[in-house]
C-alpha cells in the first residue's frame, strides 16, 4: 500500500499533466446547471427533454477500465453516477480523464441524463472539467476516519464519509431554528446584546479574559447570553426579548460541558416563573416536533416523554429523599462526608458549592420530564425569593439525568440584589472562580425601576441530550490543540 508521501507526489504528477495539456486545475467557475438533488428530484422530466446538462460535485467512487468508467460525484445534497465512455468522449479528453482524475477531485460533466444498463440514474458524459485537483487522498470508504482525534482535527472528511454526522448538523440547525421560530410566534423580540463584558453576569462559571486595546481595558467573554443586557432592556420598555448566541465558560469539559457553546435566552416582562414554565413545556414540546417529529426519546439510559405531564421536584425534599440530608440544617462538615461516602467529587468547601454538588448527585436519578423547583437562596443570586424567604422561585426543567435549562422570576428588588452580590464578592475574595461578578451598575438599573420579569436560558445540552450525543461530537469544529 502507497504512503501518503507517496500518494501525494502522484498526484502532483498528475497536476503537472492537467497543466501541460492547457488544463487549469483550480478554475474560479465551472459548468453547473443545478444541484445534484434538482436533478435527482427531477430525473424523468430531464432524461425524456433529450437535453444536455451539466452537473459538479466531488468523486466520491471510480470504477471501470478500458473503454467506459463509473464515476460518483456528489455536491452536498446528492449524488449521481457519470458515466464516461471512450467512444462518447473526444479521445484526448478520454485519455486525460484517465491519466489526471482520482477519487477526491472536484469535476464539472456535462451530458444526457439516463439511465445505466442497471437502471441507475447518471449522466452520460460528451465533456468533463478539473474543479479542483485533490493531492491528498479520502479516507477509506467503509471505515472512514478512525481515530478520534483525527475525525475532529480533520472535522472535514469526517463530514464527508459520516453521513450520520452531517444529518446532526442539519438537524442541529433546525433545532435552532425552531427555537428562534417559536420565540417570535410568541411575541419575542430577537435582540443582541454584548459578549464583551467589564464583569460578566448571569451564570456561575469562571470566565475567559482578554484585553481591549483602544480602551486599554481588561474585559471577559461573556458567560450567559445577555442576562443582565436583556433585563436592562425589560427596565426600557421592551416587554419581550430573546437572543441566541454563543457564550464561553473557562471550564472543565466533559459529555455535557464545553468552554464554547451556543445559548438561548428569553427575558419576559409582568410573568413570573410559573408563566414560564408552562412556556418552556410547550417550546420544548415544538422543538422535539419540529425538528424530530416525536416527542417521546431515550438518552443515556432514561426514557422519557416531553409531552407527559411535567411533574415538579423539590430541590431540597428530592435530596432529603436521595441522600437522608436536610439541606437546610444539615452541616458542610456532614455534607462533605456524604459526598465522599458517595463516592461524589467535589471542588471547594464553601456551602454553595457543597449543596449544589449533592444536588447534582440525585439528578442524575431522574429520567423526567419535570421541573426542579425551590432552589436554596444561595445557589440562585439573581432570582426572588420565595414568600418565606429560604428559597426561589427558580425552575430548571430536567430530563435524562440532567438540568437542560434554567429560569427564574428574576429579582428586581435592588436592595436585596445588592446584598447578593456583595455575598458573591466575598466567595471570590476567598478564591472561588465561578461565583458571579457583582455589577453595581446593574443595581442602579433596579433603582429606577424593572417590571416583574421572568426570564429562562438554555443550550445545546438539550439538543445533545435528544440525539444522545456527548456535546463535543456536535461542535461543528471542536477545539484541538495545535499539533
Amino acid at each position: 500500500m502507497a504512503s501518503i508521501d507517496e500518494i501525494r507526489q502522484a498526484r502532483l504528477q498528475k497536476l503537472e499533466i492537467l497543466k501541460k495539456a492547457g488544463v487549469n486545475p483550480y478554475p474560479s467557475k465551472v459548468p453547473r446547471d443545478f444541484p445534484i438533488s434538482f436533478l435527482k428530484t427531477n430525473f424523468d422530466a430531464q432524461a425524456k427533454s433529450g437535453v444536455s446538462i451539466s452537473v459538479a460535485g466531488r468523486v466520491m467512487a471510480l470504477r471501470g477500465q478500458g473503454a467506459i468508467l463509473f464515476a460518483v460525484l456528489f455536491d452536498g445534497t446528492e449524488k449521481i453516477q457519470t458515466i464516461i465512455k471512450k467512444d462518447i468522449l473526444p479521445e484526448e479528453s478520454f485519455s486525460l480523464f484517465i491519466d489526471a482524475v482520482d477519487v477526491g477531485d472536484f469535476i464539472s460533466v456535462t451530458g444526457l441524463a439516463m439511465l445505466s444498463e442497471r437502471g441507475e440514474p447518471s449522466v452520460l458524459a460528451d465533456s468533463w472539467t478539473m474543479a479542483s485537483k485533490s493531492l491528498l487522498p479520502l479516507p477509506e470508504k467503509w471505515h472512514g476516519l478512525q481515530d478520534i482525534e483525527e475525525k475532529y482535527r480533520k472535522r472535514y472528511l469526517d463530514f464527508l464519509t459520516n453521513d450520520e454526522l452531517r444529518d446532526l448538523m442539519v438537524k442541529k440547525s433546525k433545532f435552532w431554528d425552531a427555537t428562534r421560530d417559536f420565540m417570535k410566534n410568541t411575541g419575542f423580540l430577537e435582540v443582541e446584546t454584548p459578549t464583551l463584558e467589564t464583569t460578566t453576569g448571569g451564570a456561575e462559571a469562571t470566565p475567559f479574559g482578554t484585553h481591549h486595546n483602544d480602551f486599554d481595558l481588561d474585559v471577559y467573554l461573556r458567560i450567559s447570553v445577555g442576562e443582565l443586557w436583556q433585563k436592562r432592556l425589560m427596565a426600557g420598555g421592551f416587554p419581550k426579548t430573546f437572543e441566541i448566541g454563543r457564550v464561553y465558560r473557562n471550564e472543565g469539559s466533559s459529555p455535557e460541558h464545553l468552554q464554547e457553546f451556543t445559548n438561548m435566552e428569553f427575558y419576559w416582562s409582568f410573568a413570573d416563573y410559573n408563566d414560564g414554565m408552562e412556556l418552556v413545556r410547550e417550546m420544548y414540546i415544538e422543538i422535539a416536533k419540529e425538528v424530530f417529529g416525536k416527542t417521546k426519546f431515550t438518552s443515556r439510559g432514561h426514557t422519557f416523554d416531553l409531552a407527559d405531564e411535567w411533574i415538579k421536584i423539590d430541590y431540597g425534599q428530592e435530596v432529603l429523599k436521595q441522600t437522608g440530608l436536610n439541606i437546610e440544617t444539615t452541616s458542610d462538615k456532614d455534607i462533605i462526608k456524604k459526598l465522599e461516602e458517595l463516592g461524589v467529587k467535589y471542588e471547594g468547601e464553601n456551602r454553595e458549592r457543597l449543596i449544589d454538588t449533592l444536588w447534582k448527585y440525585c439528578r442524575k436519578n431522574i429520567s423526567g420530564p419535570a421541573f426542579l423547583i425551590n432552589h436554596p437562596i444561595l445557589v440562585a443570586p439573581l432570582a426572588k425569593s420565595q414568600p418565606l424567604g429560604k428559597t426561589v422561585q427558580m425552575f430548571q426543567p430536567i430530563i435524562a439525568g440532567s438540568e437542560v435549562g434554567r429560569g427564574y422570576s428574576e429579582l428586581n428588588d435592588p436592595i436585596d440584589q445588592k446584598e447578593r452580590f456583595d455575598v458573591q464578592q466575598k466567595l471570590i475574595d476567598a478564591g472561588d472562580t465561578e461565583a458571579m461578578m457583582a455589577d453595581y451598575e446593574f443595581v442602579e438599573m433596579l433603582e429606577h425601576g424593572m417590571p416583574p420579569t421572568c426570564g429562562f436560558g438554555f443550550g445545546e445540552r438539550l439538543f445533545a441530550i435528544l440525539v444522545d450525543k456527548p456535546l463535543r461530537e456536535l461542535q461543528t469544529f471542536p477545539l484541538m490543540r495545535p499539533r
